[in-house]
């Protein structure tokens, strides 16, 4: 049995109202929701697929089954003129059919130009699976409130996310040689078919080499002057390529906080992957699913729920740092210093947590059975913490 999605409930309802969207990386299981678990509510939907040469004509011509009351459109973002096709089909056919779009690439409206679909559609970024999601745990955190911990520790859980990574693939099948081969697998097909469809990269091989870089800066300071050194391409090939990725949900960046009463040091971003499995390194690859657990609980609240959430990351003219800082309407909620071991506060911590007047400050660890309250800072190991997010 297919196992329920976090966004499934909200996708349903949403659908109820406007065409609904829902972007995210290649394999982290946007087909499946559509298919197994939403359309199930909808009866026979109709199912189309713009890599599918008989759905491409299908959809051209627009053939729509009779009997269907919902039409899932995949991928359908490689089609140039996309934007105009669906909005035009929603507005002839809303009445009939609940549309619901899904593509591994940015279906964000305002990235390039065309029709605008404003008031027409939900748009939603499915994530990979993280703890509290293969918990089962099913309600969010409530804003500006302390982070709802639970009791009962998911050690073996967490295990599988940090070698598996949250891809249902290899975390449902926690197979080193599977994971490998899917590595290889879609890192080639990312490169070689999904940004060749959609984006004029003249030098995909030094693009796949950034990509081939990328796991090993991964939480630093992500400077593009360096890459574009290693690489010997322009400045401009090394930004324009990052975007690309990130468009890809590929990458992510992190960027630094500036409050009022504080200003950064570096302006620079940190970037972290989608899939943290791809790091060697134990204690980055750690943080980065720290990071992604975080983001994830950004994009919810920003997609759902219509918060003005951002996740950022802290660091002072005095070079104090902690890794994380979830802001709502740009107001601290609650930071997160990452260790592997070390149970003794951070000093950045307390440092930002009186600057910045945050609510909450969380140093998470990934050493199990730990979760002490020092000075107004929770102390707590990642296979609790994480259990409290979504």
């Amino acid at each position: 049995m297919t196992k329920e999605r976090y966004l499934t409930k909200f996708v349903i309802e949403d659908l109820e109202k406007k065409m609904v969207f829902v972007g995210g990386p290649r394999q982290v299981g946007k087909t499946t929701l559509a298919l197994e678990l939403v359309s199930k509510r909808f009866g026979r939907p109709g199912y189309f697929n713009w890599d599918s040469r008989i759905d491409r004509r299908k959809i051209m011509q627009s053939v729509w089954p009779g009997d269907a009351d919902l039409i899932i459109l995949d991928e359908i973002h490689k089609y140039k003129k996309w934007k105009s096709f669906v909005k035009g089909e929603y507005d002839t056919l809303k009445e009939k059919y609940r549309f619901l779009i899904t593509g591994s690439a940015r279906l964000d409206i305002y990235r390039k130009g065309g029709d605008s679909m404003l008031g027409r559609y939900h748009y939603y970024r499915l994530h990979p699976f993280t703890l509290a999601e293969a918990a089962g745990k099913t309600s969010m955190p409530e804003v500006m409130k302390e982070i709802p911990i639970p009791l009962k520790s998911e050690g073996e859980i967490f295990k599988a996310l940090d070698k598996f990574g949250g891809f249902p693939e290899p975390f449902i099948k926690q197979n080193s040689r599977v994971l490998r081969r899917w590595h290889n697998e879609k890192t080639e097909r990312l490169f070689r078919e999904d940004i060749r469809d959609i984006e004029p990269v003249r030098d995909i091989v030094s693009m796949q080499l950034l990509g081939d870089i990328l796991p090993d800066r991964t939480g630093s300071l992500l400077s593009i002057n360096s890459l574009r050194e290693d690489l010997e391409v322009s400045h401009r090939a090394v930004s324009s390529w990052l975007n690309i990725l990130e468009s890809f949900y590929y990458c992510f960046r992190v960027y630094p906080y500036i409050g009022k009463n504080f200003r950064s040091l570096k302006k620079e971003a940190k970037l972290y992957l989608w899939d943290w499995s791809e790091i060697n390194d134990e204690a980055v690859r750690f943080e980065n699913c720290i990071a992604s657990h975080l983001l994830k609980l950004t994009h919810l609240l920003q997609d759902y729920e219509g918060y003005n959430a951002n996740l950022y990351f802290l660091r002072s003219a005095e070079k104090k740092e902690v890794d994380f800082l979830l802001t709502i309407d740009e107001k601290p909620w609650f930071a997160i210093e990452a260790k592997m071991n070390d149970t003794n506060v951070s000093s950045s911590l307390y440092y930002f947590k009186e600057k910045l007047q945050i609510p909450f400050c969380y140093q998470v660890i990934k050493k199990t059975n730990v979760d002490s309250f020092i000075k107004n800072v929770r102390v707590v190991s990642a296979d609790r913490f994480l259990g409290g997010l979504i």
